[in-house]
């Protein structure tokens, strides 16, 4: 009998945007493994009959392990992430281990992608990242500051939008002001900045500010925040970062292209 354990992403956390695949490889699973708080983002049509495993945040070893041992055991095991389960999730998590542990040849791993974080906010935002961007994860729990400030100031000299993980915790007040002046040193206080909290969750938030207004008590562990480029601009209370069509075809106020 074949050996398998999946990770599974969950998407932003509403059940209408759950991928069918991944609705399937849960329902195929016999044990569910994952935070607890994603634990709860599952619909408890599908928990219900199923071994639940969950562990709180600082758990990740612990519960990947815990579903490694099972999935070895031959229980169909699935761990689950929000958003995508290879975006600052537990995929990496889960293979690292496995290797680890000397388990490639005895468990198929099998990945399941979600609609992850940044997707979800920029949809809410209207169309932020129609160009080049780079994805910073404020968290230094696991990567020193001084990596992260350097990929920030990376990015914001050429010109990137960039969408920010993590920005914010209870314990992680300090990082996001430095992050602002990094890319404030590169980009004008009046760059459009989305902020948007808690995606298709209940609580949902979403606000247009720039980068000298945004206020960083407003954002928390549960944001994520997307900062134009150079040619970001708001259209209709919407960001809008333009691909480049305008200089190449030459859009019209009919909505044509000059010489079409």
């Amino acid at each position: 009998m074949e050996k398998r354990i999946t990770v599974v992403g969950l998407g932003p956390g509403d059940a209408a945007l759950l991928p069918p695949l991944a609705r399937e490889a849960l329902l195929r699973a016999h044990a569910i493994v994952g935070y607890k708080g994603y634990i709860e983002l599952v619909e408890p049509e599908i928990l219900a009959g199923r071994q639940v495993l969950s562990t709180g945040m600082t758990g990740e070893v612990e519960r990947c392990n815990a579903a490694i041992d099972l999935a070895a055991s031959g229980v169909e095991t699935a761990v689950v992430s929000s958003g995508d389960a290879g975006v600052y999730a537990m995929a990496g998590l889960v293979l690292e281990l496995m290797e680890a542990r000397g388990l490639l040849e005895v468990l198929d791993l099998e990945v399941v992608p979600g609609i992850p974080a940044l997707c979800a906010a920029a949809a809410l935002l209207g169309a932020p990242l129609m160009h080049d961007f780079a994805v910073v994860s404020l968290s230094d729990l696991l990567t020193p500051w001084e990596v992260i400030e350097k990929r920030l100031a990376a990015a914001a000299a050429a010109d990137f939008v960039v969408v920010l993980y993590n920005p914010r915790s209870g314990r992680r007040k300090d990082q996001l002001p430095k992050a602002l002046a990094v890319l404030a040193a590169h980009r004008p206080g009046t760059t459009p900045v989305g902020l948007v909290k808690r995606a298709y969750r209940p609580g949902q938030e979403v606000i247009a500010t720039t980068l000298a207004g945004l206020d960083p008590e407003a954002v928390d562990m549960q944001s994520i925040l997307v900062v134009g480029n150079a040619a970001t601009r708001m259209a209709g209370g919407r960001m809008l970062t333009p691909r480049g069509y305008a200089g190449k075809y030459g859009l019209t106020g009919d909505g044509t292209a000059r010489g079409l």
